[in-house]
């Protein structure tokens, strides 16, 4: 019986020896998310995305669809931008303020123009007209190029997967050659549809957490 406080010490002080060691390794970790947690509970962050695109291609049916955020939402017939359509988002904490560039020809000259200093570019292709896809892989590759904007973190987004026909999220990586684009630069290619909200909420998500991962750098 004399033995047991000694034993309760003992065994107190190795679990006080291994929660010290867990602390000295996750201590940073732990603080940066306490921080942030605080931060999201305060202030408000902002992003800036550019949308750009085809002609056709749906940004604009994809701006709405972020912009009502619910899933019952009937989308009115959209006409393609003329110029620049400018709207904000919010979501939670997070305000997205975007870009919605023509993509008429006479257009894409505004592109690099747009795109400088955001957060994320997000790129729709309509994945049903597949006659369109070395139209946009050219256009794509030669904004990308520009240094201006290297390293800006890019978001494809195969839309219209509602209708018959469209190709995967697999098939446009491979005819983009989004593989090249990767080297220097996140990216990510989702399958969508603006009309339909289908896969809508994957794109908020992944442009949120580009807007936290900017505000801690």
């Amino acid at each position: 019986m004399g033995v047991a406080p000694f034993s309760i010490l003992c065994g107190s002080s190795l679990l006080l020896f291994f929660f010290a060691v867990w602390l000295d390794g996750s201590l940073m970790g732990l603080l940066a998310w306490i921080v942030e947690w605080i931060r999201s509970l305060f202030w408000q962050q902002e992003m800036e995305v550019t949308l750009v695109g085809l002609q056709g291609a749906g940004k604009t049916t994809f701006l709405a669809a972020i912009t009502d955020g619910t899933e019952s939402v009937q989308l009115h017939d959209t006409i393609p931008t003329i110029g620049l359509n400018t709207r904000k988002v919010t979501r939670g904490n997070v305000c997205i303020k975007v870009w919605d560039i023509g993509g008429q020809p006479r257009f894409r000259g505004m592109w690099e123009r747009y795109c400088r200093g955001v957060q994320s570019i997000v790129f729709v292709v309509d994945a049903s007209d597949s006659s369109s896809f070395e139209e946009a892989r050219r256009s794509l590759h030669d904004l990308l190029g520009r240094p201006s904007l290297y390293g800006i973190p890019l978001l494809v987004l195969a839309n219209k997967n509602d209708l018959e026909g469209a190709c995967s999220a697999e098939t446009l990586i491979s005819e983009l050659y989004l593989l090249k684009l990767a080297a220097d630069r996140e990216t990510a290619c989702y399958s969508v549809s603006a009309k339909n909200y289908t896969n809508i909420d994957v794109t908020l998500k992944w442009l949120m957490r580009h807007s936290k991962a900017s505000s801690s750098s």
